[in-house]
């Protein structure tokens, strides 16, 4: 790996790539859907600004636990151009997401306790939906895995809980 220079203001593409781990083509699609931006010079090359490392670590960050690229973009948007984000401006950041990330590891944890018994669809197709889902009640509240997906149906609701044997 090439060594940046601490106090080097600005990136090339191919610096920010290498240093940051990313593609180039993957930082050319974060510039054009506007997760980052770049300076152009004189000869049309693009610059970043040493703060792009933050944010394209956020953003793989983010991706990686399911934000869709949509969020990313309106919470870097909350971010002060030009300097280097603080800790709290992340800590806020990280806050807003708090509630959704809880929900998808509870919908992790309900799908890895309940995959081997049931997929909580209420198609009545394994031997434990007549319990769990009798007369195909759960098809009543829509389509989808009732069960198990706790945006369609949160935990404390009668419709998660089976049916007792």
């Amino acid at each position: 790996m090439t060594k940046v220079a601490w106090n080097t203001k600005e990136l090339t593409v191919g610096q920010l790539a290498e240093r940051s781990g990313v593609a180039v083509s993957a930082l050319h699609f974060y510039e054009a859907k506007g997760l980052i931006s770049s300076r152009r010079t004189a000869g049309n090359q693009r610059r970043y600004s040493r703060d792009s490392l933050r944010r394209v670590a956020f953003i793989r960050l983010a991706q990686r636990i399911g934000i869709p690229l949509k969020v990313i973009k309106d919470a870097l948007a909350e971010l002060p151009d030009e300097r280097t984000p603080t800790r709290d401006d992340w800590a806020r950041l990280s806050a807003a997401w708090r509630g959704e990330l809880d929900d998808r590891i509870e919908q992790l944890q309900r799908l890895r306790d309940d995959l081997t018994e049931c997929i909580g669809c209420g198609c009545l197709s394994l031997d434990r939906c007549p319990v769990a889902n009798p007369h195909d009640r759960l098809g009543d509240e829509g389509p989808g895995a009732r069960r198990i997906d706790t945006r369609l149906c949160p935990p404390q609701q009668a419709c998660c809980v089976p049916a007792p044997s």
